[in-house]
């Protein structure tokens, strides 16, 4: 039956830390999953998820502290000593490790590598945190099984058994050189149907996708996608085998990725969450709706320049904030597809026919909605010029915001600037003040005010 976590058990364990019951708490919790363990651990308060990390064995808590939010992990990993978050790391992976200690203050880093017992996993901790934090160099595990060409089959599977026991999970099986240096991966099958004394050199598949530990976590992430990987291995400018990326690894780091992408579409220029202090999400919010203030002053500057207009045809007024939200709408239309492209790797070919395709799409898109607003005209009784005025105006707006939408995030991605920031008010702001001018421009042309 699956955990459920009701206020009734987090109250038990509240208790049961209030008198210190520690036999009581492992009786309780000695069969819950780490993640469940770790639900308990964010609903506690830190001091009290404190003890529940110090009383539980470590390798429970070990898991359960990577599924805590970044926060809750941080106030906790402040109450413990070094010697405590060293027994900690003690039973991650190295990438597990490497990221809980890049969490921590410069000086806490070097006693908590000071006091971890085993001298591999400290200096696989230290190389990790030297590789950019982008890179696959920094999101690698250098728990693997690995293989030399040279051994035999027989050979090969008793070391494969010793070298297993330190691998949570086995995806593939990396074959090497003499110098370490990647050559392929073996199947399982090709392995266990081979005879005991033939060499890996002759039944390991040379072909196998990989990466450099300079390659970037989204490229990573692409590869991954198009191969269908579970797992792909990690090499440096050498070719020499380092370590290997897992598809949780890389499922992490796109879901980071996204909940960034999705708060920068909606105006947030930072990761932040709900519990944030006021001070960090206002420093979040700010700035764009600064950029929104902006721009509807300068929607207001626009209108004051026609004031003759909307003195002659003052109905006019009353349909400004429909071509601003047509404008603002199609603009964020076109740039979600695009960054979803470009995020995917599917937009391709020259900037020009991806224009042109955008204007046909907007054509058929305006065409259909100024037939609509003409027909709403008529229904109502509205001077025909006038309906014909908001038809033209908004295919006009339509199209422009179809453009903007398209050849802004692409211009951003060349220049390396995420172009997830134009899915948000950027687009809609730039759109709102480029359909405001061009419904009255085109309004005067028409009407002749």
């Amino acid at each position: 039956m699956q955990f459920q976590l009701t206020t009734d058990f987090i109250s038990q364990i509240e208790q049961l830390v209030s008198v210190k019951d520690g036999k009581g708490l492992q009786e309780l919790l000695h069969e819950l999953h780490f993640a469940d363990v770790a639900e308990i651990l964010e609903e506690l308060n830190s001091d009290d998820a404190t003890y529940l990390i110090k009383l539980l064995e470590s390798e429970i808590t070990s898991e359960a502290l990577m599924e805590l939010d970044d926060d809750v992990r941080e106030k906790i990993l402040s109450r413990l000593s070094p010697k405590e978050i060293a027994e900690e790391l003690q039973e991650m992976d190295t990438d597990d490790a490497a990221d809980i200690v890049a969490e921590l203050d410069d000086e806490i880093q070097q006693e908590v590598i000071e006091k971890i017992e085993d001298d591999l996993l400290a200096a696989d901790i230290v190389e990790l945190l030297n590789y950019d934090e982008n890179t696959a160099g920094a999101l690698m595990a250098k728990e693997l099984v690995k293989v030399k060409e040279t051994w035999t089959v027989a050979g090969c599977v008793r070391e494969m058994r010793r070298q297993a026991k330190n691998v949570t999970r086995v995806h593939s099986i990396y074959v090497t050189d003499k110098d370490g240096k990647l050559k392929g991966r073996l199947s399982l099958k090709d392995l266990l149907t081979a005879p005991e004394k033939a060499h890996i050199s002759e039944v390991y598949i040379p072909k196998v996708d990989y990466v450099t530990v300079n390659t970037e976590n989204e490229e990573v992430a692409r590869i991954m996608h198009k191969y269908d990987l579970e797992a792909i291995p990690v090499i440096d400018e050498e070719g020499v085998l380092l370590g290997r990326i897992t598809i949780d690894d890389i499922m992490d780091f796109i879901k980071d990725e996204a909940e960034k992408d999705y708060q920068m579409a909606a105006g947030i220029s930072g990761d932040v969450e709900a519990d944030d202090s006021i001070w960090q999400l206002t420093r979040a919010r700010l700035p764009w709706l600064v950029l929104g203030l902006f721009g509807g002053l300068g929607s207001v500057y626009i209108m004051q320049g026609f004031e003759e207009a909307l003195t002659q045809y003052p109905i006019l007024f009353f349909f400004t904030p429909l071509i601003a939200a047509m404008a603002g709408n199609v603009g964020v239309q076109s740039s979600a597809i695009i960054v979803q492209g470009l995020a995917n790797d599917n937009v391709k070919g020259s900037l020009f026919n991806r224009l042109i395709k955008e204007v046909g799409l907007a054509l058929i898109n305006g065409l259909a909605l100024g037939l609509l607003v003409i027909l709403f005209g008529s229904i109502v009784g509205q001077d025909q010029l006038v309906s014909i005025t908001i038809a033209v105006s908004m295919l006009s707006v339509i199209i422009v915001a179809a453009l903007v939408g398209t050849f802004v995030p692409i211009v951003l991605d060349k220049r390396g600037i995420d172009p997830a920031i134009a899915t948000g008010p950027f687009i809609t702001t730039s759109n709102d003040i480029f359909g405001i001018f061009l419904f009255f421009w085109i309004s005067k042309i028409i009407l002749h005010f």
